[in-house]
C-alpha cells in the first residue's frame, strides 16, 4: 500500500524528530528539510501528499515562501502551516497563498496526524481557492464598497450632517470605482484616462455645499473603503500583482481627488465672472 509522503520544514532540530519520527509510525512516509533552501529543491524534484511547515525558519517570509512554491508546483499537495502567533490565525490561513489551515503553537502530535488524516480523507476541500486581480474583486465588490463608504460618511460628524439623501451623496460613486476599476485593469504603456465622473463629483459637491476639508476626507474615506474591500477578500486575492495595485490605487485616487477639486472650482469660478461682469 502506498505511503502518503509528507513534507516537513522545520529549521528546529528537536521539533523536526519529534513530527518526523512521530508521524512515521503512524503510516506516513516522512521527508524532512531544515531550510527554505532544502524545501524548494525537494518541491522541484519530488512529489509529495503533504506539506508541514513552520512560518518562521528564523525569517517570517520563510514560510510564506515555501507555501507559496508547493501551491504553484503541487496545488493539490494538503498545506499546514505551524505558527507560534496564535491572534494571527484567521489572517494567516487567508494571506499564506491559501495554505489549508494554520495550526497555532504548541501542538501535539496527535492532532497533527488527525488533521493530515481528516484533509486527505476529503482532497478536494484542499484545491487552492481560484485567485482574483484586485480590479475583479472590486468590480464585484462595489455595492458593498458603497455601502461600507456610506456607513463611514455618515458618522462622520461635518459630512453627516450635511442633509443629502443615499442617491444624493453615492451618485457618482459606482462611476468613480469603474474608473478605478479600468486604470487597474490598463496594461502599460496604454494611455491613463482622467476620470470624468471625479470632474463632475467635485461640480456636483460643490452646488451641494462641500467644502475642500469635506471633500479630501471623502475621498479618504473611499479609500478605507476600497481596502476593506480587499481586506474581506484576502482569501481570493492574487498577491502577485497586490503590491502593484497597490501603488496604483493611491495614484487614481489622488488624480480623482485631484480632479474632482478642479471641477469643485467651476461653479466658483463662474459665480466670480458673473459677479464681476455686473
Amino acid at each position: 500500500m502506498k505511503k502518503n509522503r509528507v513534507l516537513l520544514v522545520d529549521n528546529n532540530v528537536g521539533a523536526r524528530a519529534v513530527f518526523q519520527e512521530g508521524l512515521k509510525s503512524r503510516g506516513f512516509e516522512v521527508v524532512p528539510a531544515s531550510s527554505v533552501v532544502e524545501a524548494l529543491k525537494l518541491i522541484s524534484t519530488e512529489t509529495f501528499d503533504v506539506l508541514l511547515t513552520g512560518l518562521h525558519m528564523p525569517d517570517p517570509s520563510d514560510g510564506f515562501t515555501v507555501v507559496s512554491a508547493m501551491r504553484h508546483t503541487q496545488p493539490h499537495a494538503v498545506t499546514l502551516v505551524l505558527s507560534g502567533y496564535p491572534a494571527l490565525q484567521d489572517a494567516m490561513t487567508a494571506i499564506v497563498l491559501q495554505a489549508d489551515q494554520v495550526l497555532a503553537k504548541p501542538v501535539g502530535l496527535s492532532e497533527v496526524a488527525e488533521l493530515i488524516e481528516k484533509w486527505l480523507s476529503n482532497p478536494s476541500t484542499s484545491v487552492a481557492m481560484k485567485k482574483e486581480r484586485v480590479a475583479a474583486i472590486l468590480e464585484r465588490e462595489t455595492g458593498p464598497t458603497i455601502s461600507n463608504w456610506m456607513s463611514r460618511v455618515e458618522r462622520d460628524e461635518e459630512l453627516g450632517a450635511l442633509s443629502l439623501s443615499c442617491q444624493e451623496r453615492t451618485g457618482h460613486l459606482a462611476l468613480l470605482i469603474g474608473d478605478l476599476v479600468r486604470r487597474l485593469s490598463c496594461i502599460p504603456p496604454a494611455t491613463v484616462p482622467i476620470s470624468s465622473a471625479a470632474r463632475n463629483q467635485g461640480i456636483l459637491r460643490c452646488k451641494q455645499g462641500y467644502t475642500v476639508a469635506m471633500m479630501a476626507e471623502e475621498w479618504r474615506i473611499l479609500q478605507v473603503s476600497i481596502f476593506n474591500t480587499l481586506q474581506n477578500n484576502l482569501g481570493s486575492t492574487d498577491f502577485s500583482t497586490v503590491l502593484l495595485d497597490m501603488v496604483v490605487i493611491a495614484d487614481e485616487l489622488a488624480s480623482q481627488l485631484k480632479q474632482a477639486l478642479l471641477g469643485f472650482m467651476e461653479p466658483l469660478a463662474q459665480k466670480s465672472a458673473s459677479s464681476c461682469a455686473a
